[in-house]
């Protein structure tokens, strides 16, 4: 069977709340899809009405009706101010009943609290209440995410939403802040450790930086091209250099000396950190590399070297006042084995390569790493053209 693509659009109330880790480890953990895409944008009135419209021109239901009134309503500007939505690609076989089935349907009559099971995203963060006991009139509704029930409904909407999205930067920005000089932006990579099976991992990594109560305004799916990984992590090189060549010599020193049954001399010990060590600490920065992009250094054609890598890793962007140590204070010291309780590295790390996230150690460093992975680059438009028939 062909895999199919289809999305879920998570609403601005649902991102505000910071429930978007939630939604996401549920989306990971329940289903065999791959999350191929990811955007943050900003939704204007003409897309609210369109939306809404592809919404109510399907069956005519209580629930359609519900959702596009909403769609209509919520997804446009309010108050001057445009909102939030993500919009999560998803590709592999039955996508849209795979979905479906994790994000629940609404619920057309009222449920006792105790009767509700957390079971599905709908059951866990949306609300339907009637003004009434007699269930005639709704007071309040909040979907949570909207998800289509067929291939021809999402093929529809994706098109829209391509054509809407290709153009749009991938950094939203929707609010003033009191003073501007006190806001920072640093950047999150979730790396690929995370995705190397359906796990919750990557929405639980996003849940635990919501603590710091600062803004997701900007994420995308992306696959490190063994250039982009170079030159992210080329200051690295020289550290590892530095720290690690000595020690490798050192290391290869007392091997030799146990092995021959003689004492080496120093210049020969100088010599062997100067090659040996540096060699070894040269490998451990090819690792890393390796790691990050799914493609060793070696010798490569400059047309393979920029192409995107094996792995992939999403990228966010996180806006607020001492963005940068308080999602450092998160994440956790790079030894996950000396990071403290309760940070990322601690919960999910393996090693000091094998760490689980990378977060910007300053502002400087923001603005270099996110001109690396063009943050403002976003290529779900493009996937999406390239897999749905027009």
């Amino acid at each position: 069977m062909s895999k199919g693509l289809s999305y879920v659009l998570v609403t601005p109330y649902t991102i505000g709340k910071s429930r978007t880790g939630g939604v996401l480890s549920r989306l990971l953990s329940r289903t065999d899809l791959e999350l191929v895409g990811a955007q943050i944008f900003l939704p204007d009135k003409k897309f609210a009405d369109d939306y809404a419209g592809s919404l109510r021109a399907r069956a005519p239901s209580n629930q359609l009706m519900l959702l596009s009134d909403y769609a209509e309503k919520h997804f446009a500007p309010s108050g001057g101010r445009a909102h939030r939505t993500l919009l999560l690609l998803f590709q592999g076989e039955n996508p849209c009943d795979q979905l479906l089935n994790i994000c629940g349907h609404i619920y057309t009559k009222h449920v006792e609290v105790d009767a509700l099971s957390g079971e599905t995203i709908r059951d866990t963060y949306s609300d339907l209440i009637f003004s009434d006991a007699n269930q005639e009139e709704v007071r309040y509704f909040e979907p949570a995410v909207f998800t289509p029930r067929s291939q021809e409904e999402a093929n529809r909407d994706l098109l829209m939403f391509a054509n809407y999205t290709e153009n749009l930067e991938n950094i939203v920005q929707n609010i003033e802040y009191p003073d501007p000089s006190k806001i920072e932006r640093t950047l999150v990579i979730i790396k690929p450790d995370n995705w190397k099976r359906s796990s919750s991992r990557p929405g639980a990594i996003i849940d635990m930086f919501s603590r710091t109560g600062l803004r997701i305004i900007g994420i995308k799916v992306h696959r490190f091209s063994l250039a982009e990984a170079l030159d992210f992590y080329g200051p690295v090189e020289a550290i590892l250099k530095e720290k690690l060549a000595p020690n490798f010599g050192q290391r290869a020193l007392e091997l030799l000396e146990k092995e021959f049954q003689f004492k080496i001399s120093r210049d020969l010990s100088e010599l062997l950190g100067a090659s040996f060590g540096t060699e070894c600490a040269k490998d451990q920065f090819h690792q890393i590399v390796e790691f990050m992009s799914g493609k060793r250094p070696g010798f490569f054609t400059a047309e393979e070297i920029q192409k995107p890598g094996n792995v992939k890793c999403m990228i966010l962007v996180y806006e607020g006042e001492n963005a940068v140590n308080k999602i450092r204070d998160v994440l956790g010291s790079t030894d996950p084995n000396k990071a403290a309780d309760g940070t990322v590295r601690r919960e999910f790390g393996s090693n000091v390569m094998v760490n689980t996230a990378h977060a910007s150690d300053s502002a400087e460093s923001f603005e270099r790493e996110q001109k690396i992975v063009r943050i403002n680059h976003n290529s779900l438009a493009s996937i999406v053209k390239e897999n749905v028939m027009q």
